[in-house]
């Protein structure tokens, strides 16, 4: 390693404005588990298929605060599905 680097030529990071925040949530078992067995599926880590989900939830649901209602479904493919938006005032 050198004793010293020159960054005066060094520019910002374009891709800093998307970086992820590392959070702590609590979710039930059964909801991390459906992800990870539809990541195992997909082939994308589970944490990234939670983060399409919510950004999903989000970007849908405009300007409200919007929970995504999960419930088990018999006989469906993927166990669950979402069958509808909670708004939090």
């Amino acid at each position: 390693m050198r004793d010293h680097y020159d960054f005066t030529d060094s520019k910002p990071n374009p891709y800093a404005a998307k970086l992820k925040k590392q959070v702590t949530i609590r979710l039930d078992e059964d909801t991390v588990e459906y992800f990870k067995q539809m990541s195992e599926r997909k082939g994308i880590p589970y944490q990234s298929l939670l983060n399409l989900y919510l950004r999903d939830c989000a970007a849908n649901q405009g300007s409200q605060t919007a929970v995504a209602v999960i419930v088990h479904q018999a006989g469906h493919d993927d166990g669950y599905y979402i069958c509808g938006f909670a708004s939090i005032p």
